[in-house]
């Protein structure tokens, strides 16, 4: 079976937005900056509905926050 990680693009795209902190973009979604930050390091994989609240908090959409790689 094929090995999946998932990859994100959080930190590039508070980076883009004005340099947006965690803490600024954890209260958005309702979520702690610790919390972020593992999701952001890939140490955590947040559920479908907080990864929504993420990619609407850029305004963009989910496959532009999250990428699914099977090697």
């Amino acid at each position: 079976m094929a090995k999946a990680r998932i990859e994100n693009n959080i930190r590039r795209l508070r980076f883009d937005a004005d340099e947006m902190t965690q803490k600024e973009l954890a209260d958005k979604v309702g979520v702690t900056r610790q919390t972020l930050l593992a999701i952001e390091n890939g140490k955590y994989f947040p559920t479908l509905e907080l990864a929504f609240r993420i990619a609407r908090a850029f305004g963009v959409g989910l496959d532009d926050v999250f990428t699914f790689h099977e090697d």
